[in-house]
């Protein structure tokens, strides 16, 4: 089961000096794992095709009027019923296999729970956007057949990810890249059109939407999985393996609880926000038991502050699997957790609080007040280890007390020998759990040294003399918590730049189709002014000039010029492109919103799509809207591209210092940062 390629595979097509496949993906890797995946997978298919005959039997049994006829339909049932359950509970098998997932080091440590990746079926985007490309933004549609090509690549590559950073990196392009694509082809008013179907990674049964959402959450679902399959695969032997390892676990905390506050009307059982709750609070238990072995690495020593420090850090590990317990214990997640899961958490719990007890008996038994020893440090730990002291006990009188201590130690292995009891038998109870040889051991083993510890200071009236030793207070050196994604970080590039640029050209925005403007410059005056970069619009059109009697409209975006694309050129580049036709006609194509409020600027020659007003910004708009009523009078205006007279050239060089947008262009293949605007955090439809 390592990550090694076990059958000779042929060679996959390469391009030279470039891989087959995307990196993060490698669909043809034979590893343990990816095994495993196919049995979902397989399994998936199964579960879906007994859904279907239930459904069909139990519609069956509503309008069936025969008795005879409807006994067989309940039998048929049963048997269907039955092999439902069959099917669930070997899906549950499969979730419970963590030695998979582990580390190919032989470590005698207990396994982890990683989380199995959401299957999903193959969806066809072509027929989908290539009518929406020709229907809302009125483009040759077969012009972005590549485009679409690398969509689907993209897509299909999510579903084979390899186990690391890499893997995580092509689920999180992806999820960008569907935040272009819901901006791109999603208007507010309709559906995309596209099914999206996703099976349940608990139940195996499918759910199918045409939300996009659905599509967006499940990937989010797969990179919180994907982080604690290589959260469980760190090497635990090692300092950085346990650090990497916490890490990744609070990484898929941060993404779960994401996915949880984002989506919050999720069809699928296991995003919903009560699972997924759940799912947080495991990844973070098991976060913080990978500290608690990170200080228990290097070797425990036997040494009072230092076994007061191990001890409570095992009591915090066992509280954090005690609110596991609790929560997976409660309705609704109850029926949906897998069985075995709640039951590593039990077995957890009480091994962990054995362990708590376990280190706070050695450092009482083990260890002496001397003279030399700093009492009061001592008695400050002492007293800081529980809540409050046994009844009729202080802790330097305990530490002076050598008959006090031993018999408070005594009593803590008898706490600890308690819990280790409970739980080999929970261990015992659960089928997966016994076929798990490690954690059989690990309990054993621990079981066997605090049995050995008890005998050596064991006397006949120990249990005269019993009385419950208190709790031993959680603390730790390093708390954990959630990390958030980090969407930011991964550089994405839309594949649909082309058809301009998103502020302007969205699915929530219509337009006019393109008009064709035929138009000469009179005596290098065109009659209009530009504002705006990447599109630039026409402005203060002058109504008598040939470009007005020819079709333009002030407000029109200028998408291109004799066949030259404009939508991601600047005011300066379209400026220079115009004034290179000299007195020649000029071919220019533009188009109007249907909807001019929701774009119209206040009317500024210093404004750009896509910044905010600066004070000084409104100062010029209120000075323009002063001076309408005066230019109007005039019959002809100049404009700043007018190159013949200095006033006018004086215009442009004001005009040309404006800033532009830093927006990518398709020509220089810029790539753009994540649209975090258009992530529909709070999606309220899903």
């Amino acid at each position: 089961m390592t990550d090694a390629l076990l059958p000779a595979a042929p060679q996959p097509l390469e391009k030279e000096g470039d891989d087959y496949f995307r990196k993060g993906c490698n669909p043809l890797a034979q590893t343990g794992r990816s095994k495993l995946q196919n049995q979902r997978a397989a399994l998936n298919q199964q579960i879906l095709k007994a859904v279907r005959m239930r459904n069909g039997a139990e519609n069956l049994l509503k309008v069936a009027t025969n008795q005879k006829v409807r006994e067989q339909v309940r039998l048929e049932l049963s048997f269907v019923n039955s092999d439902l359950q069959m099917l669930k509970e070997e899906l549950e098998g499969l979730n419970i296999s963590v030695g998979v997932y582990q580390g190919t080091e032989e470590a005698f440590t207990i396994p982890l729970i990683p989380l199995g990746l959401k299957e999903t079926k193959e969806v066809d985007f072509s027929v989908v956007l290539k009518d929406f490309i020709l229907e809302h933004y009125s483009e040759d549609s077969c012009l972005y057949e590549d485009e679409i090509a690398d969509l689907m690549d993209l897509r299909q590559a999510c579903r084979t990810p390899s186990r690391d950073e890499a893997g995580v990196e092509l689920l999180m392009s992806y999820f960008v890249q569907l935040g272009f694509v819901e901006s791109r082809f999603c208007p507010p008013t309709r559906q995309m059109g596209l099914l999206f179907t996703w099976y349940d990674s608990f139940t195996g049964v499918p759910v199918s939407q045409q939300n996009l959402s659905l599509e967006k959450a499940s990937i989010l679902f797969n990179i919180g999985a994907l982080y604690t399959q290589i959260g469980t695969r760190c090497n635990r032997q090692t300092q950085a393996g346990l650090e990497n390892a916490m890490d990744a676990f609070q990484r898929a905390a941060g993404v779960l609880n994401y996915l949880k506050e984002t989506f919050t009307h999720t069809p699928s059982y296991d995003m919903s926000p009560a699972m997924l709750s759940v799912l947080v609070k495991m990844m973070l238990a098991q976060a913080q038991e990978s500290v608690l072995e990170k200080v228990c690495h290097p070797g425990i020593q036997n040494e009072f502050f230092m076994l007061v420090k191990v001890a409570q850090e095992a009591a915090k590990v066992a509280e954090a699997y005690r609110q596991l317990h609790a929560a997976m214990s409660q309705e609704p997640v109850k029926e949906h957790v897998p069985y075995s899961w709640a039951s590593v958490a039990c077995v957890k719990a009480h091994h962990y609080g054995a362990l708590a007890h376990y280190f706070a008996a050695t450092l009482l038994i083990d260890h002496q007040l001397t003279r030399s020893a700093d009492d009061d440090h001592q008695e400050k730990c002492l007293s800081q280890l529980y809540r409050r002291m046994p009844e009729g006990l202080t802790a330097l009188g305990t530490l002076r007390n050598d008959q006090q201590r031993c018999q408070l130690g005594k009593a803590h292995l008898l706490q600890a020998i308690g819990h280790h009891e409970e739980s080999l038998r929970e261990a015992n109870l659960c089928k997966k759990l016994r076929d798990i040889q490690v954690l059989r051991d690990v309990l054993s083993a621990a079981h066997q040294r605090t049995q050995l510890k008890y005998s050596q200071h064991r006397a006949d009236d120990d249990l005269l003399n019993f009385s419950a030793a208190p709790d031993v207070v959680p603390k730790t050196e390093q708390e954990v918590g959630i990390i958030l994604p980090q969407f930011s970080k991964v550089t994405v590039v839309d594949f649909f730049q082309k058809l301009g640029p998103l502020t302007v050209f969205s699915a929530n925005k219509r337009w006019t189709p393109p008009r064709s403007v035929h138009f000469t410059a009179e005596e290098g005056d065109l009659g209009f002014t530009l504002r705006g970069n990447t599109p630039v619009q026409v402005h203060f059109l002058d109504p008598h000039c040939s470009a007005a009697i020819a079709g333009a409209k002030e407000g029109d975006y200028i998408v291109s010029i004799h066949d030259v694309d404009c939508k991601w050129l600047t005011v300066s580049e379209v400026m220079k492109l115009l004034k290179s036709f000299g007195e020649d006609e000029v071919e220019m194509k533009v188009v109007s919103l249907l909807d001019p409020t929701s774009s119209m600027h206040n009317k500024c020659a210093t404004y750009s799509v896509g910044m905010q007003k600066t004070y000084s910004m409104i100062c010029l708009s209120m000075d323009d809207d002063d001076k309408t009523d005066k230019a109007k009078k005039i019959s002809k205006k100049l404009s700043f591209l007018s190159w013949g007279t200095s006033k006018s050239r004086q215009k442009s060089a004001s005009t040309l210092c404006l800033p532009a947008v830093g927006l990518a262009r398709p020509q220089a293949k810029k790539k753009l940062a994540p649209p975090f605007s258009l992530l529909n955090s709070d999606s309220s439809l899903y």
